[in-house]
């Protein structure tokens, strides 16, 4: 911000022959282009990927009912028991409260079929 402030004092100030100086090329925008498309490509690159996982994560959180096997962001892995909504909480069999928002994933169901192991 400062550095912003100095450049604009430098283009008001006159030159030592009383004369403005010339803005060089493409001025005070120019120079801070590469810094817009920074942040721009930043925003993109970053920020808009994250805000879709976070809304995935809260559209899959919102659907949790009982039963559902789940992992925590701790790395505990569950089965729901209950769904408390007004205290943002589940409630996993054994007893163990977790808050909505460790909970980092939903385990699909085998539908039965169990990998065969060896030859």
């Amino acid at each position: 911000m400062l550095s912003a402030f100095l450049l604009l004092a430098q283009q008001a100030a006159p030159g030592p022959g009383g004369e403005q100086p010339s803005a060089g090329p493409g001025g005070l925008l120019g120079g801070m282009a590469p810094i817009l498309l920074m942040l721009l490509v930043g925003y993109f690159l970053l920020m808009r990927p994250m805000q879709k996982q976070e809304k995935q994560r809260q559209a899959l959180v919102a659907g949790l009912k009982k039963n559902d096997k789940v992992i925590t962001s701790g790395g505990i892995i569950g089965v729901v028991d209950q769904v408390k909504e007004k205290e943002d909480e589940v409630v996993l069999k054994g007893g163990l409260r977790v808050t909505k928002s460790s909970i980092a994933r939903v385990v699909p169901p085998d539908d039965g079929k169990e990998k065969e192991g060896g030859a």
